[in-house]
């Protein structure tokens, strides 16, 4: 007997849409990390596919991650959530303690495992989507008509912020803020109450950046690159160029000039650009096409859950969203000029274990959320 798509489905196979979305990105970071990485590992490491070596490595354990979410029930998540918190709270005041974190450019993010190193700021993107999701079916009334309910997870949100800013890292600082009040926000919290709420965070952030010069130095380099094009509008202005350099089809693949330390460490948060000048306009596009339907993907999904009647993979499916479309929108931005400098990972592409594997194990989160709506657990179908 031959299965039908429709009975494969049926007996439990995941949204191939969004799989195959997934892996195309997944691909597409793997081919432009090899290709922008080539010189730099060869100078520094005496090895061009070092980069690739290692990139292909957390992609296999990024895959297991996705895997292993996907296996695992989502009454587990619901039910964890507070473990998931502290546990990135405890890797957030762990990576602080000297000897402990590893400090570099200034900042101390990276926790050393052997070989390989931990950033917990991707784990806390991950624990503050699973915590909210909970807190917010389990306190659904609380969030939506009282000050408390809403109160409640911001006290979260600020000791999460405030050990991000400590190390520093602003870009994680600002994408775990804005999931958290847009997942406040789509929960059905008070017009007013967002609005105070948010209107102090607009403010606070905004102390932020004129308290340290570097961040003022981003921000006006940011307006006119082109003014300092060798000291703080450096990056910017080489990132331009190799747009520039792509026109619409690019240069070909491995053919980019400025991953030759024109534009530093290339296979990072500026992989993007060099992406752009190898394949274009129409490879640029093709990239934002994927994100965009991949993120409307998963908000349709979530969708599907809330009509489904199950809030918690509803609120899940939304914050991996806004933190998908979130890292990209500013990864880009600031590769094409659109927003200041800010040291953000494309998610899927850019080069970063801890990057990789949390954002497949969102996915492989959504992908069992789509499963359970369409193969509703027994416990479930009895209590609706």
């Amino acid at each position: 007997m031959r299965l039908t798509r429709d009975d494969i489905r049926e007996l439990g196979a995941p949204d191939m849409t969004l799989a195959v979305l997934g892996l195309s990105l997944l691909l597409v970071g793997l081919v432009a990390i090899s290709s922008a990485s080539i010189e730099y590992a060869e100078w520094h490491f005496q090895n061009a596919w070092y980069h690739s070596q290692r990139h292909f490595i957390y992609l296999v354990a990024a895959i297991v991650a996705a895997a292993a979410c996907y296996s695992v029930k989502t009454e587990f998540w619901q039910a964890s959530g507070w473990w998931w918190l502290f546990a990135s709270l405890a890797l957030l005041i762990l990576v602080l303690i000297p000897g402990v974190g590893r400090e570099v450019n200034g900042s101390q993010r990276w926790l050393p495992l052997g070989p390989f190193t931990l950033q917990p700021s991707e784990f806390a993107k991950l624990a503050i989507v699973i915590y909210l999701a909970g807190y917010m079916v389990r306190r659904e009334h609380e969030v939506r008509h009282k000050w408390q309910g809403f109160l409640k997870p911001m006290t979260v949100l600020f000791a999460t912020t405030l050990l991000l800013m400590i190390e520093p890292d602003f870009g994680a600082t600002v994408i775990v803020a804005a999931t958290a009040f847009g997942m406040l926000f789509m929960a059905g919290v008070k017009v007013g109450h967002f609005m105070v709420v948010v209107l102090g965070a607009l403010g606070a952030l905004l102390v932020l950046v004129i308290s340290e010069p570097y961040r003022v130095k981003r921000l006006t380099a940011y307006t006119d690159p082109w003014a300092d094009p060798y000291d703080t509008g450096f990056q910017l202005t080489q990132s331009l160029i190799a747009f520039g350099r792509g026109e619409w089809t690019g240069v070909g693949l491995g053919n980019s000039v400025q991953k030759l330390f024109y534009l530093p460490e290339a296979h990072t948060d500026f992989v993007f650009s060099i992406w752009a000048e190898e394949t274009g306009f129409l490879g640029a596009v093709t990239v934002i096409a994927l994100f965009g339907a991949l993120i409307g993907r998963i908000l349709w999904t979530g969708l599907r859950a809330l009509r489904a009647e199950n809030s918690f993979g509803a609120y899940i499916c939304y914050g991996v969203a806004l933190v998908f479309s979130g890292q990209a929108f500013v990864n880009m931005g600031v590769s094409s000029g659109l927003l200041p400098t800010k040291g953000l990972t494309l998610p899927f592409v850019s080069y970063g274990g801890t990057s990789l594997i949390v954002c497949c194990a969102m996915l492989g989160l959504v992908l069992r959320i789509d499963r359970d709506i369409r193969i509703p657990s027994p416990n479930r179908s009895q209590a609706s």
